[in-house]
């Protein structure tokens, strides 16, 4: 059988919902292998879930399918064709790790898949000179823009040679010029291994037609399929976008009719904008420099450019968003000032990424900006009565934003941004992703703001098609000004046959300039080097075969893989300030402010006294008051008002009032009484001044009888005397400190590590784990390694804080409490995986780490009162709780002095809650996304 005739995937009745809503509805289809397939149609349609599931990283809900000979359903085929298989998520640099170079991103994929280190070595040699990234190996992934992202993200698919590469919309939002070169890697990469198969997922029209089989879909079902021009064939249309068109439902196709625009009436009034020297700079990058320009009222201007050129900061500049570094910018004849609200009001900005808020419906999303511009009611009204007539909106003013169409959710969109009726309206490639009739109907409300409204429309795009409709475009690369001139002036000036072949030309000559003006700057270097030494690039001795690589053994479980997310997370951490600060400064300015913040020691009270006696006796009295260090005397109180007072404002906590007639009464022999008012919001800190006020009456009980002549001591049989074991000056520190440890061991390595594990679903590199061969306990062990280092440097941090700091001596064994606190960092972050593998956001995943380990672990761990003296329900908390074990043995190795066999106890019962942890979190973690 010849190879296009063979199969890559069959699709049988597979349907696919979220939240009820069918990404993929029932479809039936097979895809022929040894091609390059494209899948075609807007963002929403189900390409990507489509896609998922071919690539094994989406469950299988309902249907069967089959990819490479074998039904997804089954783990053991997914497993076993998983190295045969690469898949390329959508989004820029969706699969690349930020804080990694371009090296680490490409030498971790070939870990992944087994490969030895001259094999990577060779690969990533080949994979970088082939895509322009040889020169950037050490730069790290997140500095790149957006084609070099893209073509990163390809090296890591292409790492392992896969007999089938799986690309989600992998051009969207990239230039003209890296969507060219993009495909001519393709191209490259299937003459040399013409057996892989490539499926591919695009929005845009004009790069489908090189693709040699396509699929075109829309609402979760298949349209057609076939060659690009069989489609065009069957529906008798010139050019695929039209044949996409045609073969939508009816009632999605629009009127059919070619957008007319109007042609720009010429005025001599102000300029709407005026660019003079326009810079913006942060730090030691500039990202726009030296950008001049104008743009006539009422005028259509196009902003095109590579990715990272500086479009939208030099458009957040010229709505007053974003401060200038230097030079001048000018709107309707005034300048542009980032703190004057008035100049945001006359300006409407719409962004790239939909930003209103998807909880509201409709009409709430446009009565609230309305609000924001303090339009009056009668206005806000009056504007959303218009617009909603306009934008066609009426059936969707009750719908949540978050449930609109992608096309809808434009116009919303865009009547937001036009609902104060600003006189410029800033668009950041408002159609990206969107159908091609949404995008005329999105349009044929521009030039409706344009023409009749006289609205300044200033829009960046990637679509060449939608450029061709601006009065006038400007080329932006490397944060200048290329050129700007009517579309057709450009074209012909560069004599190319379209604006996308202009665009990519004057896009290269501006590239080779600045590689002239570089390799004029080095070449006096580059000559001493090359005399100096003989070139000595691994790429020299790389010989290419035409034998298939020989693949990995990547079944069993692998120490290598293993050992590449450990060292992927320890860069990660490195280079994250945030994260190192919290990781290794946060448990020790906790560890000083619980240790001195908790403190149950009652020293240098505030007292004052109310004395109606003033009498030898009753000053008498009050002087055992005055002498103890406990006690702190402020001014004599001289009514109960000002004891009262006293009292509420917390200026004293105990008031001593002692009644007329205290001295004769003693004198008498009568029964004398006094009065000790005692602040008792606090429970337990009145508990103990209630103590030391009754130890010094009876210190003065007992002075009184020694100057009577009476032995007191005779007067009791039993004299007690308490001794306190261990900590004999009864200070909290001496229990407090060796207790903060264990708080903060437990709290602060689980939150790095459910912050860690929830990241990777935020920014969608999870999906490396569904599509490569790591095993469930790889993943895990080899995240969770680096995290129990962090928490041993924390206890070694800890400890010397607590015996240098808090002057807590540790009596016993440093070894018994190193190997406990080893344990324990091993149970708090199997507890932070577990919580991670359950929630899927950064902010979940911290609030449920912090609070499930802060309640159990103040309440019923022995911070504050003994496990052992709670009943019921406290107390089988306080024996399940990994926290009780390691404080208790933190307290006997510091404060007891207990030795290693006397900690064994704690450590083996310790060493019971990591291993349960991880069983459990591999047991939820999923190989799949569901």
């Amino acid at each position: 059988m010849a190879e296009q005739d063979r199969l890559i995937a069959r699709i049988q009745g597979v349907t696919h919902t979220y939240k009820k809503s069918p990404a993929v509805d029932d479809i039936t289809l097979d895809i022929p292998s040894g091609l390059m397939v494209g899948l075609l149609g807007p963002d929403g349609v189900g390409k990507s879930t489509l896609m998922g599931l071919i690539s094994g990283a989406r469950k299988l809900q309902q249907g069967h399918l089959e990819v490479l000979g074998g039904d997804m359903a089954s783990a053991a085929h997914r497993n076993a064709i998983g190295p045969s298989i690469a898949y390329m998520p959508q989004g820029l640099g969706k699969n690349l790790y930020a804080e990694l170079s371009v090296e680490e991103n490409l030498d971790f994929f070939g870990k992944l898949f087994g490969q030895n280190s001259a094999e990577r070595r060779a690969r990533i040699n080949r994979l970088t000179k082939a895509t322009g990234l040889h020169g950037f190996l050490s730069r790290q992934a997140g500095k790149l823009s957006g084609g070099m992202k893209q073509k990163l993200g390809l090296c890591c698919s292409l790492i392992h040679d896969p007999d089938l590469l799986i690309l989600d919309e992998p051009t969207t939002g990239v230039d003209p010029l890296s969507r060219r070169q993009f495909w001519q890697l393709i191209a490259t990469i299937r003459q040399e291994r013409p057996s892989m198969s490539v499926l591919v997922s695009t929005a845009y029209m004009d790069e489908a037609e090189g693709f040699d089989w396509l699929v075109a879909m829309d609402a979760g079902r298949v349209l057609d399929t076939g060659t690009p021009e069989a489609l065009k064939t069957r529906t008798g249309a010139d050019d695929l976008e039209t044949a996409f068109v045609r073969l939508l439902p009816k009632e999605k196709r629009g009127d059919l009719t070619e957008l007319v625009i109007p042609p720009l009436e010429q005025s001599e009034a102000t300029p709407a904008i005026v660019a003079e020297g326009l810079t913006r700079r942060f730090g030691s990058f500039t990202a726009v420099d030296n950008v001049s320009f104008e743009i006539q009222a009422g005028e259509i201007f196009g902003f095109l450019g590579s990715n990272g050129c500086g479009k939208t900061t030099t458009m957040k500049m010229l709505t007053g968003l974003l401060p200038v570094s230097e030079g001048e910018a000018y709107l309707f004849g005034k300048p542009v000032d980032a703190g004057d609200l008035e100049t945001r009001k006359r300006v409407g900005f719409m962004t790239q990424a939909f930003s209103l808020y998807g909880e509201l419906t409709v009409a709430q999303n446009l009565k609230l900006h309305a609000r924001l511009f303090h339009l009056t009611p009668e206005k806000t009204l009056e504007r959303i009565n218009t617009l909603v007539e306009r934008f066609s909106l009426a059936e969707h003013l009750d719908t949540l934003a978050s449930s609109l169409p992608l096309g809808m959710r434009q116009r919303l969109s865009l009547a937001v941004a036009v609902i104060h009726e600003p006189e410029m309206l800033i668009l950041d490639e408002p159609t990206s992703g969107v159908d091609p009739v949404a995008r005329d109907g999105f349009w044929q409300l521009l030039v409706e703001l344009s023409r009749q409204d006289k609205v300044t429309i200033f829009i960046s795009t990637h679509f060449m098609n939608e450029a061709l409709r601006c009065d006038r475009i400007s080329l932006m690369h490397a944060g200048q000004v290329l050129v700007y001139d009517k579309p057709q002036h450009l074209v012909a000036a560069k004599g190319a046959d379209s604006l996308e072949e202009a665009f990519i030309g004057y896009l290269e000559d501006a590239i080779s300039e600045q590689e002239q003006k570089k390799e004029t700057q080095k070449q006096g270097a580059q000559k001493k080097e090359k005399q100096a030494t003989p070139d000595q690039s691994p790429l020299s001795v790389v010989t290419e075969s035409t034998e298939e690589p020989k693949k990995a053994k990547l079944h069993g479980f692998s120490v290598s893989r293993l050992l590449a997310y450990s060292y992927r997370e320890i860069m990660e951490v490195i280079r994250d300030p945030v994260r190192m600060g919290f990781a290794f400064l946060g448990s020790a300015l906790l560890l000083i402010v619980v240790a001195y913040g908790i403190s149950l020691d009652v020293e240098n009270l505030n007292y004052a006294a109310l004395d109606h006696d003033q009498t030898p006796a009753s000053r008498n009295y009050l002087s055992n008051f005055e002498g103890s260090r406990y006690f702190n005397k402020q001014p004599d109180l001289h009514s109960k008002e000002a004891l009262d007072q006293g009292l509420k404002s917390g200026d004293i906590t105990l008031a001593v009032e002692i009644p007329p007639g205290f001295g004769r009464s003693l004198k008498k022999g009568e029964t004398a009484e006094i009065s000790a008012w005692i602040d008792g919001a606090n429970t337990t800190r009145a508990n103990t001044i209630s103590g030391y006020v009754s130890g010094a009456h009876i210190n003065y009980l007992s002075e009184l009888a020694a100057n009577a002549g009476v032995d007191a001591s005779a007067l009791s049989k039993v004299n007690l005397e308490p001794r306190y074991r261990y900590n004999p000056t009864f200070e909290t520190i001496y229990s407090i400190g060796p207790k903060a440890p264990a708080v903060l061991l437990l709290l602060f390595p689980a939150i790095l590590m459910a912050v860690s594990m929830a990241r990777e679903k935020e920014i969608g590199t999870i999906t490396n784990f569904y599509v490569t061969p790591t095993k469930r306990l790889e993943f895990l062990i080899g995240k969770q390694l680096p995290y129990i280092g962090i928490g041993m440097v924390n206890f070694v941090i800890l400890t010397l804080l607590v015996v240098f700091l808090l002057d807590v001596p540790l009596k016993g064994s440093f070894w018994g409490l190193a190997l406990g606190a080893l344990l324990y960092v091993f149970t708090s972050t199997s507890f932070g995986l577990l919580v991670s593998t359950l929630t899927k956001s950064q902010v979940a995943a911290v609030f449920a780490t912090a609070i499930l380990l802060i309640m159990p672990t103040i309440n019923f761990s022995g911070l504050v009162q003994p496990t052992s003296t709670m009943e019921g329900g406290g107390h089988i908390i306080g024996l399940l709780w990994p926290a009780s074990y390691y404080m208790h043995l933190s307290v006997a190795a510091f404060t007891k002095g207990l030795g290693f066999t006397d900690l064994t106890g704690d450590i083996l019962v310790l060493s019971c809650f990591g291993p349960i942890l991880i069983v459990m979190t591999a047991a939820f973690l999923k190989k799949q996304e569901a």
